[in-house]
Formats: structure tokens, C-alpha cells, sequence
């Protein structure tokens, strides 16, 4: 009888697909023995047998834990981003990596607009003052109209496209700026950022965060002006966030909708007071749905890559 395969999950998946994980490998729980103080227990006992990671997308799989795992042949993300991890590393060692795309643009873009509508309509503070019994005894100043706004996207890809679908149906004018052109998507293309987000009212970062050089700048903030709103549902690294914190502290910028942080899950503190800004705990792809099709994708490769296939959403060689 072959041996079990051993899997490391490195955070808490959805309870059936973590059983389903369970009944076709031997799975080792590094979140729970890292909140117990005994992952490098763990790790020495189980390091050079794990032949799978499952991991998401922030998370991801440091170089330092790849070398403890000698054995190791995939790495499934459950997520798109693959900044987290040395694909250079994992290539050399032969290792797949995997993502799970297309599953989660419709979550991503939803939870785009559903921060635009926040933010300009200034939704949380008015439930705050509901929830507060302050109804009738604080004044709210007039939030700003959704519909019609110039819209620009940083990164036209699936989610961006799926974003600009979205904002057709308010009247908004589309701008975008990725590193291809796009003249077939009817959309006015921008090449630099800091001109694009001169160009419009709200400004929406979408792209990949593969590389993870910071784009949106403090020139991008200040070109945005005092008038412009800013929306992130792609990655915190992309943002130098220390000038966003202070564009949103000293309104150079009107606000702000984040999903993502540079350093999750620590938020500036600087931005928890502050009334012209959402804030939400990187949640945009967190349905139920969502999360167990790219569960499904997750099972499907590592399957494939044990059955001595290319798992077929593989990113590496």
C-alpha cells in the first residue's frame, strides 16, 4: 500500500474542502502549530516527507520554508497572485506553482464598486450615526453621486475588465492604464498613471501584483487632487502608503475605499479615525461560492501533479 502524500496547509480553508483535503492526504496544520508555538516542531518532524503546500495568495511560501521541504513538488495558491512566492526558486526546483483564476473576477470587481459606492455615498458613516442613536442630532454632510463619474482602472485585465463592465452600467466614462494597449476594449487608454488619475474622479487599482514595485506614488495622489477618490482591490505593496495616509489625513485626495494593506493585517492607525476612508480586511474574493471553486481548482491540481501531470493552472515549469 503506497505511503500517504503529506500536504503542509499553511491557513484555515473551507470546512469541505479541508475534508476532502484530509481523506486523500495527510495534511499538517502549520497555522494551528504556529498559534500553539510549535511550528518548528512541526517542521522537523514532518519537513522533508510534505510534498504539497496548499497556501493563498498573501500568505504565499517563503524561500527560508521551501528549503525545509526537500520533497516538495507544488505549491497551490489559493488565490491569482503569485508575488508572494519566488517563482525563479520554485522553477530551478522543479516545483509547480499554482493559482486558481477566473473563479474570483466577479467577487474582486464586486467588492470594487460596492467601495466606490461606500466611499462616494459615504455609507459607513452614515450607519455609524444610525447605530449610534445620533439620527436627527448629527448633521452628515451631502456625500457625491455615483453614477456618471470618470472612471480609471490601473490593470485591464480579467478584474479591471469585469470593473469597467460594472461602472458601464452607472454612465461612467472608462479610462485605463496597463502595460498593453487594448484597442479593442473601447476604452480610452492612458499610458502614464499620474495622467490617467489627472483624467478622472475616481481611480482604481486593479493590476497584477506579480512584480510588486509600488505604481500608485505620491505625483499619481497629488495628480488625483482633492476632488478625486482612490480604490484598491488589487495589492497594498503597489501603494506607497505612507503618502496615501497622508493624502487621506490632509484630504489632498477626497478618499479612499482599501481592501488591502502593505502590511496586512496591520493597518495604519492613522486611518482608523478617519471618516473619508473604507476600510475592509482584504475580503474582496470572501463568499462562499468564490472560495470553494478556487478550493475545487486547488484539489484539481494538486490531483494532477501527484498523478505525475502538469497541474493545469501551473505558473512554473
Amino acid at each position: 500500500m503506497s505511503q500517504p502524500i503529506d500536504i503542509l496547509l499553511t491557513q484555515a480553508i473551507p470546512a469541505s474542502i479541508d475534508a476532502r483535503l484530509s481523506a486523500d492526504y495527510t495534511v499538517h496544520r502549520l497555522y494551528q502549530a504556529e498559534q500553539a508555538g510549535q511550528a518548528e516542531a512541526l517542521l522537523a518532524q514532518v519537513g522533508q516527507r510534505v510534498r504539497g503546500v496548499v497556501t493563498g495568495g498573501v500568505k504565499g511560501l517563503s524561500n527560508a520554508l521551501m528549503d525545509r521541504l526537500g520533497a516538495l513538488e507544488i505549491i497551490a495558491i489559493s488565490g491569482i497572485g503569485t508575488d508572494a512566492v519566488d517563482l525563479q526558486q520554485a522553477s530551478r526546483r522543479k516545483i509547480h506553482v499554482t493559482t486558481t483564476p477566473g473563479v474570483l473576477t466577479e467577487d474582486v470587481a464586486d467588492m470594487a464598486l460596492g467601495l466606490i459606492i461606500m466611499t462616494l455615498r459615504d455609507l459607513g458613516v452614515g450607519e455609524r450615526i444610525v447605530r449610534a442613536g445620533q439620527w436627527g442630532k448629527t448633521a452628515q454632510p451631502l456625500s457625491h453621486k455615483v453614477s456618471g463619474k470618470r472612471l480609471g482602472i490601473v490593470g485591464l485585465g480579467r478584474v479591471g475588465h469585469a470593473i469597467a463592465r460594472r461602472a458601464a452600467a452607472f454612465s461612467m466614462s472608462i479610462a485605463y492604464s496597463d502595460p498593453q494597449r487594448q484597442d479593442d476594449s473601447g476604452y480610452h487608454f492612458v499610458a502614464d498613471i499620474a495622467e490617467l488619475a489627472a483624467s478622472v474622479d475616481i481611480l482604481v487599482l486593479a493590476a497584477s501584483a506579480d512584480h510588486g514595485q509600488v505604481i500608485v506614488t505620491g505625483e499619481v495622489l497629488a495628480a488625483l487632487g482633492p476632488q478625486g477618490y482612490f480604490i484598491n482591490v488589487a495589492r497594498g505593496k503597489l501603494v506607497d502608503e505612507a503618502a496615501l495616509v497622508d493624502a487621506l489625513v490632509h484630504k489632498k485626495i477626497a478618499g479612499a475605499g482599501l481592501d488591502v494593506f502593505a502590511d496586512e493585517p496591520n493597518v495604519p492607525p492613522a486611518l482608523l479615525d478617519l471618516d473619508n476612508v473604507v476600510l475592509q480586511p482584504h475580503r474582496a474574493s470572501a463568499t462562499e461560492e468564490t472560495r470553494l471553486a478556487m478550493g475545487e481548482i486547488v484539489l484539481e491540481n494538486l490531483a494532477a501533479c501527484f498523478a505525475g501531470q502538469r497541474p493545469p493552472t501551473s505558473v512554473t515549469a
